[in-house]
């Protein structure tokens, strides 16, 4: 499913208007009536109080409230704003709630009591809110946060901005929204998706040539996008059918990245693995390997990787490998940042960096677009900011546009790990993943994805859908591990565990996988 930016959703907004002809008004009323028929289904208290800004926002909560006062509920309207300040839709609703009873009221603050034993319908900034919310509205947000009532947010919680989740000064705190046409990124991404509650999508009208244009480049990860992925197993398959990939990772104090990344290879269908590590601590992974196979790689006594190492891995994959993960618990040194950037300009099968490999590129990212094949990189926010040398909160606070401006530049494939993933092509487009728990947060969790992606990878399938899929499958399994294990108690063991369990649950129908 598609997902936009504020200035996409005014473009479609628009267009329905301008070509199709559709009144706005008649776009305010159903988007008005669907908040309605939510607000019933979910509470039975009958009484509301409207909080309605100077916008079209607070047009489609004058809509709501006149529907359940209608439906025989108790409504209050509050008006944030002027009467001369409100837009011309919702100066129109206001005239008709007023002609029809509707309790409205204008007002500079609220009270607490106000709002008692009531669902508060939030319509006072909508998705266009591009500047910090200051008082007398900043205050009545505060009031709203503290007071123990249900809220729901018309479109988008006020306050949290629709392009990247932040809050803009002060932000409502909704139980559930009501959004429509499409969902807004804000709505995926934190802050903003711990602001908006249960998310309802409702369709008002926009026509599905605008909302499923090729020009809208952003969009969600969900089941049945992953479940297509899944590649074949023909019923005449041999080992050598599913990818051979040549895992670099390990170094003195640090296996267990390389063990778990290579067991997750395996767990997401590689045929071969062969985990390269360096030579003195060869006799250390090969007593603790069984499908795996252990490459034994100079690092002069070190424990950890010399750059002579690049002749041996590259006549490896020349003769052998498919596809070549490097970085869990490689360690950091002059070494490793020789031994990467050499291996990135002269790979022939695709990469996959993550962790030390990632971090050896620090400064080098430039680099990255010489590469002869192709790259995926799958950083977290701080190996991310290390590459870009930036601080870490300049990549939190808008991970969408740091994440394609960085492919656009490198060329490369970018996951872009957190709460939650993203993943980022060169061409453009982006995907905002949906599984995946706080119980993740966890050492190992990042290795097992990059095994993951690399085995899928191996298995043909190009870069960016063997990102998606390991993405999304590395979610679930830890999702269902969750779910028997407990959050507090998972550990990155328990994902490769669940991860047979989650290819399955992709092979499954809703019907079959909803809980009784």
């Amino acid at each position: 499913m598609k997902v936009v930016t504020a200035e996409e959703m005014r473009e479609i907004d628009r267009r329905t208007i301008g070509v199709y002809g559709i009144p706005g008004a008649v776009l305010m009323e159903r988007a008005g009536l669907a908040v309605a028929t939510r607000v019933q289904e979910l509470y039975s208290p009958r009484k509301v109080v409207v909080l309605a800004g100077s916008g079209n926002n607070g047009g489609d909560g004058l809509v709501a409230g006149r529907e359940l006062f209608n439906r025989g509920w108790h409504v209050r309207v509050f008006m944030l704003a002027k009467e001369a300040r409100l837009s011309p839709d919702c100066l129109a609703q206001f005239r008709i709630a007023r002609k029809m009873g509707l309790p409205v009221e204008f007002r500079t603050r609220i009270e607490s009591r106000d709002l008692h034993s009531a669902v508060v319908i939030d319509a006072i900034l909508g998705t266009g809110l591009n500047k910090p919310v200051k008082p007398p509205i900043s205050d009545i947000i505060r009031i709203l946060n503290n007071s123990p009532v249900p809220v729901v947010s018309v479109d988008i919680p006020s306050g949290i901005s629709s392009d990247n989740g932040r809050v803009m000064g002060e932000a409502v705190m909704a139980d559930a929204t009501v959004t429509f046409g499409l969902p807004k990124i804000g709505h995926y991404l934190h802050p903003g998706a711990g602001h908006s509650g249960r998310l309802f999508i409702e369709d008002i009208g926009f026509p599905r040539e605008f909302t499923s244009s090729e020009k809208l480049l952003s969009s969600v990860l969900e089941r049945q996008d992953a479940g297509h992925l899944v590649p074949d197993r023909p019923a005449d398959s041999h080992k050598g059918n599913f990818g051979h990939v040549l895992l670099i990772a390990g170094s003195y104090g640090k296996p267990g990245a390389a063990l778990m990344a290579a067991k997750a290879c395996l767990r997401a269908g590689a045929g071969l693995v062969t985990i390269g590590v360096p030579e003195s601590m060869a006799e250390t992974f090969e007593s603790r390997v069984t499908e795996e196979m252990v490459l034994p790689l100079p690092d002069h006594g070190t424990g950890m990787l010399s750059s002579d190492a690049v002749a041996e891995i590259t006549s490896f994959i020349n003769e052998r490998a498919d596809v070549l993960a490097i970085g869990p618990g490689i360690g950091v040194s002059e070494e490793t940042r020789s031994l990467i950037s050499r291996l990135v300009l002269v790979s022939t099968v695709p990469m996959v960096i993550d962790a030390d490999g990632l971090n050896s590129l620090s400064g080098q990212s430039d680099i990255l677009k010489k590469a002869k094949s192709p790259l995926i990189l799958t950083p977290h926010p701080g190996e991310m900011a290390r590459l870009l040398g930036v601080e870490t909160h300049v990549v939190t606070e808008d991970p969408v546009s740091i994440s394609r401006e960085f492919t656009a530049r490198t060329g490369a494939y970018l996951v872009l790990k957190g709460a939650p993933s993203i993943v980022a092509a060169p061409e453009g487009n982006l995907f905002i993943n949906t599984t995946g728990n706080p119980g993740m947060a966890t050492g190992g969790a990042g290795d097992v994805l990059t095994g993951m992606i690399s085995g899928l990878l191996g298995q043909e399938m190009n870069p960016l859908d063997a990102s998606l899929l390991g993405v999304y499958l590395h979610g679930l399994a830890g999702d269902i591990a969750a779910s028997e294990k407990g959050m507090h108690s998972l550990i990155a063991g328990d994902i490769i565990g669940a991860i047979p369990a989650a290819f399955l649950a992709l092979g499954q129908s809703d019907e079959e996988t909803r809980p009784s």
